[in-house]
């Protein structure tokens, strides 16, 4: 309406019917200007202050004058200025929309050897589901075909599609890149990761930055400062119009404008790498974070045992003792049991049935692999069996499997939670973007602690701590400045709470340190917490810098208005321009590049992400 009302007024007025384009200009700004009053008193309704109000001022200011031209480019340019804002914050959350987009409505479940399409609600855990090539897993499950390729880009960030085998995770929200195949479903369509992420979403769309409530903080200022210049130029030179262009030139849209856009756009690019950000007010509070409290297990380590080293004591080798062992742990599902099924089918080794299998619980497991009697458990169970062995190495925190093979003692595996590949590296970059203090806190024993951090060249390693003494060291770190804490655990939730960024590794389900915390890397990486950081500072700088030169091109304007510089109409488009120019720049933040920072940090970090594909 603003925009035919001052196109109207302009071609009456070229036609030289000065009343009529008087009028059409009048008639585009009153329906403007009805709408802002509108929200003005909504927002003294709820004791806001807003800048709104300066822009109220220009164009009732320049009506009541005679300076209808005026004011229907005020209209124009403040309506315009809020369809470039929607339209701005639409293209910066394109990422967040792809996302919701992404939701299923329905699945295919098999059902007495036949398939039926069901609703989301219908899924129970336990059911086997239909996944068809480009179709996306409605629900968090395990792979019950040979293999499957999946693209989790959506999620994690990882560009190239992942190749999972049989009884492998799979995170709703995957998209099937290669054949169909079946899924069994673990849990429900509600607790599945996919929803938890949406959930996020949707709480990170909703929030307002404390940047912005900074703006309207201080509207009052820039109203009595706007109001005092333009009522100085009328009272020194008797002149309204003068009064008029300064109200003109100070409609603040920069400020408005700059801050929602930069960092809105920031959290879609951040959740392009993976990072979500619940809000903008915990994105703004990233980019000052100067003290990183991290746990171990999870999150400088992977949380689960792996393999250190093998060793030989007979005539077999390394692959073999292996081999022996995870063939007869394949019967076993204690946790051990399982990584070294895993370690060995990583090493591509085929694995045969094992069978006479007797397991006592939890000391270790006996029975025939092939032809061969083997027992697999603590060093004590094996001696047990074959006599005494020489033993093995000591390593704190590490745990001792001893493998027999035809009652003689055959090697044994070290296996412990070992450090996150590329994690030094990591550390160091973080130094580089502005960390200043790195601290680990966490509830293992001491010993573990400092055996795995040797070498970090961590401010400080805190162990054997309870949630409530975590707690504790995060609230005496924030009297330095802003921290930033990491976690995986439940027992890491409180903590998460306390800090003033709290970051969980991973998005699964309901999980409390998930719900705890103010940012969820959607891979259990710790690498994505540097690209995260990066456009957090990045965002948040680009919004200073649009704050800084919007206002300081206003008060420009204002000042060469008041002197007589600029008539109404000409502040009025010099605004314009820099309402654009404001939301241009602040749209610079969906181009944030956090990729060559961590090259140029190191390139060791690099395998942390091809670890996650």
């Amino acid at each position: 309406m603003a925009a035919v009302g001052l196109a109207a007024g302009l071609g009456l007025w070229a036609a030289d019917q000065t009343a009529l384009a008087t009028a059409a200009w009048v008639a585009g700004v009153l329906p403007v200007l009805a709408a802002l009053c509108i929200e003005i008193v909504r927002s003294l309704l709820k004791g806001e202050v807003g800048l709104d109000i300066v822009a109220a001022l220009s164009m009732a200011a320049a009506l009541l004058v005679g300076e209808a031209l005026a004011a229907a480019v005020v209209a124009l340019m403040y309506s315009g200025g809020t369809f470039l804002e929607s339209f701005a914050e639409g293209r910066a959350r394109r990422e967040m929309r792809d996302l919701l987009s992404r939701v299923a409505r329905t699945a295919t479940r098999h059902r007495n050897g036949q398939l039926e399409e069901i609703p989301l609600d219908a899924i129970d855990a336990g059911d086997l589901l239909l996944i068809r090539q480009g179709e996306v897993a409605p629900v968090d499950g395990t792979v019950e075909a040979m293999q499957a390729m999946l693209d989790q880009s959506a999620l994690t960030g990882e560009a190239l599609p992942v190749r999972l085998s049989r009884g492998m995770a799979v995170m709703s929200g995957s998209t099937n890149a290669g054949a169909a195949f079946d899924l069994r479903a673990t849990a429900r369509a509600a607790d599945s990761t996919y929803s938890g992420i949406v959930r996020l979403v949707e709480t990170a769309q909703r929030s307002k930055a404390p940047m912005a409530r900074l703006a309207d903080r201080y509207a009052l200022l820039f109203l009595a400062v706007t109001v005092a210049l333009a009522g100085a130029a009328w009272w020194f030179t008797g002149d309204p119009i003068r009064a008029v262009a300064v109200l003109v030139v100070a409609t603040p849209c920069p400020l408005i404008l700059a801050v929602p856009v930069a960092l809105v756009a920031g959290l879609s690019r951040a959740a392009r790498f993976g990072v979500l950000i619940k809000g903008a007010k915990p994105l703004e509070a990233m980019a000052r974070i100067k003290t990183l409290i991290v746990d171990k297990t999870g999150t400088l380590t992977d949380g689960r045992p792996g393999i250190v080293s093998i060793t030989g004591t007979g005539a077999l080798s390394e692959d073999e003792v292996l081999y022996f062992a995870a063939s007869l742990d394949q019967a076993s599902q204690h946790p051990v049991a399982q990584a070294v099924v895993a370690a060995a089918r990583a090493r591509g080794q085929t694995l045969p049935v094992p069978t006479d299998v007797i397991e006592t619980a939890g000391e270790g497991v006996a029975g025939r692999v092939g032809d061969r009697d083997v027992l697999v458990g603590g060093t004590g169970f094996v001696a047990a069996q074959t006599g005494p062995e020489a033993p093995g190495v000591e390593e704190p925190g590490a745990v001792i499997v001893a493998v027999a093979v035809d009652g003689r003692a055959a090697g044994h595996l070290v296996m412990a939670d070992a450090l996150r590949p590329g994690i030094p590296a990591l550390l160091q970059a973080l130094r580089r973007n502005g960390i200043d203090r790195i601290v680990l806190a966490t509830g293992d024993r001491h010993d573990v602690a400092e055996a795995l951090t040797l070498g970090l060249g961590l401010d400080g390693v805190k162990a054997d701590l309870t949630p409530d003494r975590k707690v504790q060291i995060v609230v005496d770190a924030r009297k330095t400045g802003p921290v930033m804490m990491v976690g995986d655990g439940v027992n890491d939730a409180p903590a998460l709470a306390a800090a003033d960024v709290g970051v969980a590794m991973g998005a699964r389900g309901a999980a409390a340190s998930a719900e705890a915390a103010d940012v969820v890397l959607l891979v259990d990486d710790l690498g994505r917490l540097l690209p995260g950081l990066i456009i957090a500072r990045g965002a948040r700088r680009i919004a200073l810098q649009s704050v800084a030169a919007g206002i300081g091109l206003s008060v420009a304007g204002m000042i060469a208005a008041a002197l007589g510089y600029l008539t109404p109409v000409q502040g009025a488009v010099m605004q314009e321009i820099i309402d654009v120019a404001v939301i241009l720049n602040a749209l610079r933040a969906l181009r944030i590049d956090p990729g060559r920072p961590m090259i140029e940090a190191d390139e060791r970090v690099r395998p942390m992400e091809r670890r996650a594909a």
